[in-house]
């Protein structure tokens, strides 16, 4: 019982209730409650207990480890496929519903909750994706978590119009000249070669196309219209080479017409 947990780890660094009550912002009687088992620490609060005993969550609930990792990898293949492969998620609804039923298994995973924070609307819900995201940078112990959870805040942040702290959290963000992916595809064999080239290439497609776009708004923000509607030819030549591109099981066709079209359409109207 994760109560009864909380006192063992609590009694054997002797720490009173107090005392851990005062870290998690708490009262002192809503952790007796916990380790009485009358009441559960809310589902956001688990991340920071765990940190502040210096064990996993898994450790928490004294979960197996490797049990865990297969749930918890059958919970985001569901997730994924709810999620769909066109860039944008079809079923958000749906989505967080199914993150929300696997943290009730599972409190305060940090993949189920990274994923959760990409998949809750912004700016409507953002300050509670800021929430998640503050738990996460505190608890993982995973480096890409942690960097997609600041990313996402970053995010959130601008949403609010709240510029310091977004860019307080894009510094955190190291900057890389190389992916795992990348990588992967370099050095490794077979197939795990393929699934990170294919990954890759779809990846980089979209980071070169979202930075064209970036430049394009630039130019004609400075009143340089002929420059703007050359990135956009660019964007719209890079797009356009994948015409003949097609589906894998890792990724969706990179072709996009009507992505063409609109940007054809906005090449039309600068």
């Amino acid at each position: 019982m994760l109560g009864e947990k909380i006192r063992k780890l609590r009694k054997e660094r002797g720490i009173t209730q107090e005392k851990l009550a005062e870290h998690l912002g708490v009262t002192f009687q809503a952790v007796s409650k916990w380790e009485s088992g009358a009441t559960m620490p809310d589902v956001l609060l688990i991340p920071a207990i765990a940190s502040f005993f210096g064990v996993s969550t898994d450790e928490l609930f004294d979960y197996s480890l490797y049990e865990t990792e297969k749930k918890i990898e059958a919970i985001v293949d569901e997730y994924s496929k709810c999620w769909g492969k066109s860039g944008t998620c079809e079923n958000p609804k749906r989505c967080e519903e199914i993150l929300r039923e696997g943290l009730k298994n599972y409190p305060g995973n940090d993949i189920l909750l990274n994923c959760l924070i990409g998949t809750i609307p912004i700016p409507e819900r953002a300050e509670e994706v800021i929430e998640i995201g503050k738990q996460l940078v505190q608890s993982t112990w995973r480096d890409e978590v942690r960097i997609d959870a600041y990313r996402i805040m970053a995010e959130a942040y601008k949403s609010l119009g709240d510029s310091s702290m977004c860019r307080e959290c894009i510094e955190k963000i190291p900057e890389f000249y190389f992916s795992n992916l990348s990588v992967k595809a370099d050095l490794l064999e077979g197939e795990e070669k393929y699934e990170a080239a294919v990954k890759e290439k779809h990846i980089s497609l979209e980071h070169l196309v979202d930075m064209l776009y970036i430049l394009a708004d630039h130019y004609e923000r400075q009143g340089d219209k002929e420059k703007a509607k050359i990135q956009l030819e660019i964007a719209r030549g890079v797009l356009k080479a994948f015409e003949n591109d097609f589906p894998t099981e890792y990724t969706r066709c990179a072709y996009n017409p009507e992505e063409i079209d609109r940007i054809s359409g906005k090449i039309a109207d600068i």
